[in-house]
């Protein structure tokens, strides 16, 4: 069963990196590229009726990971607290920038909440990255000192940054150099997402630059893949151990490059979704490409004296996981039909639906 709410866990995390991550990245694409009102008001409109709808997955992941992990919700919810309370702030602004804007029609109060949005946005999607390194790199869980360890095994907390700036150190801090890495290609992989979306849901004047920037950003997201991948081995020595172990969890590997190399034809599209499409099969791969490599590892030990958290060690009993297992599929099919209704409603163009102009 740990297993079975693993596979959940992760599958949930996925579909919000795909749908919020739309949303990160429409906003900084609004932030940077839309320079007339109109512009602004159609990347607004080709999120409004989803992006609240999409941070429900965030907390269904929260959800999740107190029901079935309960020890790593304690550990990773207070040993990140800090980041976590400055996600939560990005999280709130960003929301008030879209739902503010459209009550006054002032110049100022117009451009103070676009850029509101605009820069949570950014940060969101910077921090999230952040965080995926984080947990590739590991935490000093029991707080180890010389050997000995001066808090319960599965305790960490981690300041913003340390002295050395290094992911090596002694004392983690939750930015350094390889974690500030991870959160750029998460940005740039976010701007070409969010990209992909604003031309499939919108007729924009936009739409054509769009298309030139996200080639431009697709050839600096290969770039730093091939140098996040080379790097990987300061953090972990087997990087690539589970993919020799188990073959076939290559295709997770080989889903992020066929994602990736499509988007170098994004120009040529018949279809304005084929380049969403792609984009959407480079996060999940890439998601899971890394999810696979530290299995059965959902956050790595730094030190020898305390063992990695492992969805082993941190579910649940088994009691528990069974009886949540009827109220999973209860809450898979509403969920199902909520999507299948709400993408229907909005299917199509989304140029003129006029949302935040109250």
């Amino acid at each position: 069963m740990e297993f079975f709410w693993y596979v959940v866990l992760m599958g949930i995390l996925a579909v919000y990196i795909v749908l919020d991550g739309y949303d990160f990245g429409a906003g900084i694409i609004h932030l940077f590229f839309a320079k007339t009102e109109r512009d602004k008001i159609v990347i607004t409109n080709s999120i409004g009726p989803f992006w609240d709808a999409n941070e429900v997955w965030l907390i269904a992941a929260g959800g999740v990971l107190f029901f079935a992990f309960p020890t790593l919700y304690a550990s990773s919810f207070s040993g990140f607290y800090l980041p976590l309370i400055m996600i939560l702030w990005l999280l709130i602004f960003r929301a008030i920038g879209l739902e503010m804007r459209g009550q006054v029609h002032n110049h100022m109060w117009e451009a103070i909440w676009d850029k509101a949005f605009g820069i949570a946005s950014l940060l969101l999607a910077l921090f999230f990255g952040m965080a995926l390194g984080n947990i590739v790199r590991g935490v000093n869980l029991g707080m180890v000192e010389n050997g000995v360890s001066t808090q319960e095994p599965h305790y960490f907390f981690l300041p913003l940054w340390n002295p050395t700036f290094s992911p090596q150190a002694n004392e983690l801090g939750i930015i350094d150099w390889f974690t500030l890495f991870l959160g750029i290609v998460s940005v740039v992989a976010l701007m070409i997402h969010g990209a992909n979306w604003i031309i499939y849901k919108t007729n924009s004047s936009l739409n054509p630059q769009l298309k030139d920037l996200v080639f431009r950003l697709n050839i600096g997201l290969l770039v730093l893949v091939i140098i996040s991948l080379q790097i990987w081995h300061f953090i972990e020595p087997r990087p690539f151990y589970n993919f020799v172990e188990n073959p076939i969890l290559w295709f997770f590997p080989v889903m992020t490059f066929v994602g990736i190399l499509g988007l170098f034809k994004v120009r040529t599209f018949k279809k304005d979704g084929y380049g969403f499409l792609f984009s959407t099969l480079f996060l999940v791969g890439g998601f899971a490409s890394t999810a696979v490599s530290i299995f059965p590892n959902v956050l790595p030990s730094t030190n020898k004296v305390n063992p990695s958290l492992t969805i082993y060690n941190t579910a649940a009993g088994e009691y528990g996981l069974n009886a949540g297992l009827s109220w999973f599929f209860v809450a898979l099919f509403l969920v199902i039909v909520y999507f299948i209704i709400q993408y229907r409603v909005f299917s199509g163009k989304m140029d003129d639906i006029g949302y935040g102009e109250h």
